[in-house]
């Protein structure tokens, strides 16, 4: 079911936020459980913004010309947010972007890639592809190291390497689901190699050499994690318990499904609230 984008005047935006992330059950919001009050509410808001933009272009039962005006409606309040005008929905946003000096580009961003979205993704090319992850995904980061409090050299880094990685993790953990929404994000120049020519989402998707796009694509965000990982480990100044949680949970999402494999049919593969909460106890995430 798609969020509503209306709200009583009266309502506490970060708390809305906050609401829909808990209500998500995404390893997103345990990830941001462990901040500090201050920075987890500007995260709730962050994340509630995506979530509410993304389900404007997943919205099924939405005509398309109305998700265009819905995601136009979304710029317009960032640019009357950043302007000092009235912010309409993107209220909800005021309060981190005034104490982190959040970059409106980052936000606008993440509409363009909702926008993708919504125009329709098959079997983008590799460019295209990274392009998506990056409006998407990295965006995200950026505007989450920010509130992490790291310094641009290596957050933004950071923020391209884990936003990579998980974005391309999700695109190999819902090949099945996205192919129900008429989406193929499994890119053109490795499903050719592969002798996939078919552009139907579905058929191509049960294609025996698709195991091999995926593995590949795994590789790729395999190498993401790993600089990830390297910048984490070196411990730089910033709040770090978040994306350790994130990196940590979403590599281990990664080698299930390498274990499991893509050849069809696939089981879906999910990150466990108890296998989150293993790893806040294990690995020290606290820190």
């Amino acid at each position: 079911m798609a969020m509503t984008l209306s709200r009583p005047a009266d309502a506490d935006p970060k708390a809305a936020a906050a609401n829909a992330q808990a209500a998500s059950g995404s390893s997103f919001y345990a990830g941001m459980r462990v901040l500090p009050k201050a920075e987890r509410e500007a995260m709730y808001a962050i994340y509630g913004f995506c979530r509410v933009v993304d389900d404007i272009a997943d919205d099924q039962t939405m005509p398309i010309p109305q998700q265009r005006v819905a995601l136009d409606a979304w710029r317009a309040d960032l640019e009357a947010l950043y302007a000092g005008g009235d912010p309409g929905q993107a209220a909800m946003l005021a309060d981190a972007v005034a104490r982190y000096r959040l970059d409106k580009e980052d936000f606008l961003a993440v509409v363009d890639g909702m926008q993708m979205d919504l125009e329709g993704i098959v079997r983008p090319d590799l460019e295209t592809l990274y392009l998506y992850c990056d409006r998407v995904a990295v965006a995200v980061g950026r505007l989450s190291i920010r509130v992490f409090g790291m310094a641009d050299d290596p957050g933004l880094t950071l923020a391209h390497h884990l936003g990579r990685a998980l974005q391309l993790t999700n695109v190999l953990r819902d090949v099945d689901e996205d192919a129900d929404i008429g989406r193929l994000y499994l890119p053109d120049e490795l499903l050719t190699n592969a002798g996939i020519a078919n552009d139907d989402p579905h058929e191509a998707i049960l294609m025996p050499g698709v195991d091999a796009v995926c593995r590949e694509l795994a590789e790729t965000a395999q190498a993401h994690f790993r600089e990830a990982n390297r910048i984490l480990a070196a411990k730089p100044p910033g709040r770090l318990a978040a994306p350790r949680l994130m990196e940590a949970a979403y590599a281990g999402l990664l080698k299930q499904m390498q274990a499991r494999g893509w050849a069809a049919p696939r089981t879906q593969v999910k990150v466990k609230k108890a296998a989150l909460i293993w790893l806040l106890l294990t690995q020290g995430l606290f820190g």
